[in-house]
């Protein structure tokens, strides 16, 4: 994905060039690792809910939340931070794209934390933490020079991200070792840091991609309407998220929390008014982005109101999780996966439904704090929208990430 996108007038029913013969999933940085986030996305939670519904045992050392939670964070969303970083750095810095050997290395390394995380009832467990750490802190370090070149000062903003993501990698396996210092439950703190750095990437490229690609779309059809962005908010909304980020860390029980959170909420709002987000209607994989933004803003507020006991904290992890994080990835990743092989940016009927069951798992699982009694129905219909939701993706662009790209340029 690029920062300026390129808006693209064929006609998107017309028959597109055939993929040339070859193997690719190696040629670009978003291509392993997507396709990753996808095949992680549709077999994981099928096992998390038969490990919550107690027909599977995994022989866990970690408490079942903290497993499911850890995988969600560390295992399907960073897949799918780093295809997206890996992609957009070169753009954004002129580094040289990483591609073959590299690529490799950074996937087996993805690979052998997942298995060790699922097996970590047969080793070691600090062979356990090691194999987990090694994906993140490898993949920083091979971004991080062009990220701290002073010739790139915009994106230094992900540096503090990147390293709050290992740094809550970490602290999710203190927990899990029954660490307790500071009288702390680190597992819980770990989890809640990985969710707010992550929370803190979706603000910085949510507000770099979404106006971006709107405007573009917008101007297309109507140059008059124009998308509103205020440079002002814009540094309000990122800073006071970031104040998020820290008082979760210090009180995230504390009332004066929850409102601070509902007031990021609202600023979020405003700031997302400006975007138009109800003119895309006719662009599913525009206005996936836009939905992504909303769950964001749902989640932040049900976030606030927990804190005032008005409901489970868990129903606002999974608006957050399953809703914000689920639909902008899942956006993201679609429309990069075609824009960055040649083809028209345009979302299949199957992605549309994948946006939509998306969407459907977080309505689900939210349900579950209005009918209790029926919570492990809800729970398997949350699961099984997700898991639908991820398959539809892996049977489309499957293909695609493994495919060169059509029009015979090189990536």
């Amino acid at each position: 994905m690029s920062a300026t996108p390129t808006i693209r007038i064929e006609d998107p029913f017309a028959e597109q060039p055939q993929p040339t013969s070859g193997f690719a999933l190696f040629n670009y940085g978003f291509r392993p690792f997507f396709l990753l986030a996808g095949l992680f996305g549709a077999f994981s939670v099928p096992l998390w809910v038969g490990l919550y519904s107690g027909h599977v045992d995994l022989n866990l050392v970690a408490a079942p939340h903290l497993w499911h939670g850890h995988e969600m964070l560390f295992g399907y969303t960073t897949a799918a931070i780093v295809g997206f970083f890996l992609t957009v750095v070169p753009n954004w810095t002129k580094v040289k794209a990483r591609k073959g050997n590299i690529l490799i290395v950074l996937s087996v390394l993805w690979l052998v934390g997942r298995v060790a995380f699922w097996a970590q009832g047969y080793m070691p467990y600090s062979l356990v933490i090691a194999a987990d750490m090694l994906f993140l802190i490898g993949f920083t370090a091979l971004v991080l020079r062009p990220l701290i070149d002073p010739q790139h000062r915009r994106q230094f903003v992900f540096v503090p991200i990147l390293a709050a993501l290992i740094a809550a990698n970490a602290m999710t396996h203190l927990g899990v070792i029954g660490f307790d210092g500071l009288g702390l439950d680190w597992g819980a703190h770990g989890l809640t840091l990985g969710l707010d750095a992550i929370i803190v990437l979706i603000v910085v490229m949510g507000g770099r991609v979404t106006p971006s690609f709107t405007s573009s779309f917008l101007g297309h059809n109507d140059p008059n309407i124009k998308v509103r962005q205020n440079p002002k908010l814009d540094r309000l909304v990122l800073n006071a998220t970031w104040g998020m980020l820290a008082i979760n860390q210090l009180a995230p029980d504390h009332p004066l929390a929850g409102g601070f959170t509902v007031f990021v909420a609202l600023l979020h709002a405003a700031r997302l008014s400006g975007w138009q987000g109800w003119r895309t209607l006719s662009n599913p994989i525009l206005w996936v982005l836009h939905l992504g933004y909303v769950w964001l803003i749902v989640g932040l507020a049900l976030r606030g109101l927990s804190a005032f006991d008005l409901l489970a904290v868990s129903d606002a992890v999974h608006a957050l999780t399953i809703g914000a994080v689920g639909t902008f990835t899942m956006g993201v990743m679609t429309r990069a996966s075609l824009g960055h092989t040649g083809r028209v940016i345009k979302a299949a009927p199957m992605i549309v439904a994948a946006y939509v069951l998306i969407s459907v798992a977080a309505l689900s699982r939210l349900a579950t704090a209005l009918w209790p009694e029926y919570a492990a129905e809800l729970v398997m219909v949350s699961g099984g929208a997700w898991t639908l939701a991820f398959a539809a993706f892996c049977a489309i662009y499957g293909p695609i990430l493994m495919r060169p790209r059509i029009d015979g340029r090189p990536g």
